[in-house]
């Protein structure tokens, strides 16, 4: 996965959320998140920045001790502006960095790597958001398998985007007993 890849799941996001911007994100719980819609648009653009900055300074053992503030007065437009800051950060630290490079995320990672974990954060908390808000809305089926593809190798088969749901316990997948925790193969050997 890519940069690009990165930036289409950030405007996704942006695309579906955007008319719900007059609603009170922290009143509504995101899906089967503890979080509100707020919490976790900003831990959506928490990770995206965390990943850019694994991909650009290339720790072999540890997350960079820095953490993303985001105003606690920040509207939802606010929020969604700094994720597409931090997905635009993560989409040209990727696509800058030299394919062999690796940073952690429990085990050395290559960039394609990171661009998966921002990916499936966008796509699978959007997803939480949008059911918290009562949002009629899937995650583009073709990011969703790339996402299986890269982080999820032994997923079963069937329809990506509710393999995906499954695979991050949002979601039941008939003939399969309900995914409580997973981990996701970002980790190269």
């Amino acid at each position: 996965m890519d940069g690009g890849d990165v930036e289409r799941a950030v405007t996704e996001m942006v695309r579906v959320l955007t008319p719900h911007l007059s609603r009170d994100w922290r009143e509504h719980r995101a899906g089967p998140l503890k979080w509100s819609c707020w919490t976790t648009a900003v831990h959506v653009a928490h990770d995206l920045l965390a990943y850019a900055g694994q991909v650009a300074a290339r720790p072999d053992e540890a997350y960079l001790p820095f953490d993303l503030v985001v105003r606690d007065d920040a509207a939802p437009r606010d929020v969604l502006a700094v994720v597409t800051a931090c997905g635009r950060l993560l989409s040209e630290a990727v696509d800058a960095a030299d394919p062999a490079a690796r940073g952690w995320h429990w085990g050395p990672t290559d960039p394609g790597g990171f661009a998966a974990l921002g990916v499936n954060e966008t796509l699978v908390h959007t997803w939480d958001i949008a059911q918290g808000l009562g949002i009629d809305w899937r995650p583009p089926a073709e990011l969703c398998a790339a996402v299986l593809a890269r982080l999820f190798p032994q997923a079963p088969a069937g329809d990506p985007v509710d393999v995906l749901l499954w695979c991050t316990g949002r979601a039941e997948l008939p003939g399969h007993p309900r995914v409580t925790s997973w981990l996701l193969k970002a980790a190269v050997d």
